[in-house]
């Protein structure tokens, strides 16, 4: 009898100190629960109801249904703007192609290959806005190193930022060179991680350089590709700071992407109600990305 009093009284305590574990764990993670409800789940739900609304961020919103989402299919400007975040997103292929050509001649044995590896990362670890005023500075008509090097060659260079047919090739360029670092540390790591043993056994059947490059490192390096592409698109769809520090929209909107679109009617016309539908199918489309 004795020691079944001492079993309940045992059970008993370890009950208490299974409840004031779980009370410690519960405290723990209410901070990030609390967190997101406050500053992510309940602003998420209000955009979804401005969405449907006319709303300056001043008056109280008005209800218009649907008006938001169907101006968005009507509306001139945002299929330019599309248009243009689509025809920016151009140069993810080429950004591609020549990060793997780089990660290829790092993937070498020879010497300094540290420091050129680090050279190549460095812009990729670089503040954003310093290296789109350098690029502002690159592409400049009047001073810029672009054009001197082109007259060097007897090359008058184009006004890059301010024509409408060179602002967006410029842009294309100075997002091919920032994504090269990130992309080649990426290449280089599916490059070490192919066998190479299979080398070695292609080598042995008589295959070639090109050989050995179509049927052993595109299939070997072919998840990180797939991760590259859609970590890219996802990037290209969000693309903003750069436009807005190096063409600011123009010429005549060339350079206006969709998120710089979405940004100019929230903050500059306080049209926050197209601003949230135009975010909320931003998001379903990145998603489907």
């Amino acid at each position: 009898m004795a020691h079944s009093h001492s079993t309940n009284i045992a059970a008993a305590r370890a009950g208490r100190r299974f409840k004031k574990d779980y009370f410690w764990a519960y405290l723990f993670i209410s901070a990030p629960i609390i967190g997101f409800m406050i500053f992510g789940f309940i602003p998420i739900c209000y955009s979804v109801y401005i969405s449907f609304t006319k709303f300056d961020g001043f008056s109280s919103p008005e209800l218009n249904g649907l008006d938001n989402y169907r101006l968005l299919f009507e509306d001139p400007l945002m299929r330019k703007t599309t248009a243009n975040t689509f025809y920016a997103a151009l140069g993810i292929p080429i950004g591609m192609a020549i990060s793997l050509g780089i990660a290829i001649a790092l993937n070498q044995k020879i010497a300094g290959i540290h420091f050129f590896r680090t050279a190549f990362f460095l812009p990729a670890i670089s503040s954003v806005v310093a290296l789109t005023l350098l690029w502002k500075w690159v592409f400049n008509s009047d001073f810029g190193i672009l054009n001197q090097l082109l007259g060097y060659v007897g090359i008058t260079g184009p006004a890059w930022l301010n024509e409408e047919a060179w602002a967006m090739p410029a842009m294309i360029i100075q997002g091919v060179w920032g994504g090269l670092g990130f992309n080649m540390v990426l290449y280089l790591a599916a490059l070490q991680g192919v066998p190479s043993t299979l080398y070695e056994a292609a080598e042995i059947d008589g295959a070639g350089v090109m050989q050995k490059f179509r049927f052993i490192t595109i299939p070997g390096i072919s998840p990180t590709t797939f991760f590259i592409v859609v970590t890219s698109i996802i990037g290209a769809l969000q693309d903003f700071v750069r436009f807005r520090i190096m063409t600011g929209g123009g010429p005549n909107f060339s350079t206006m992407t969709v998120v710089y679109y979405l940004f100019e009617n929230a903050f500059r016309y306080m049209n926050m109600g197209f601003a949230s539908a135009m975010a909320w199918v931003l998001g379903i489309v990145i998603i489907a990305a």
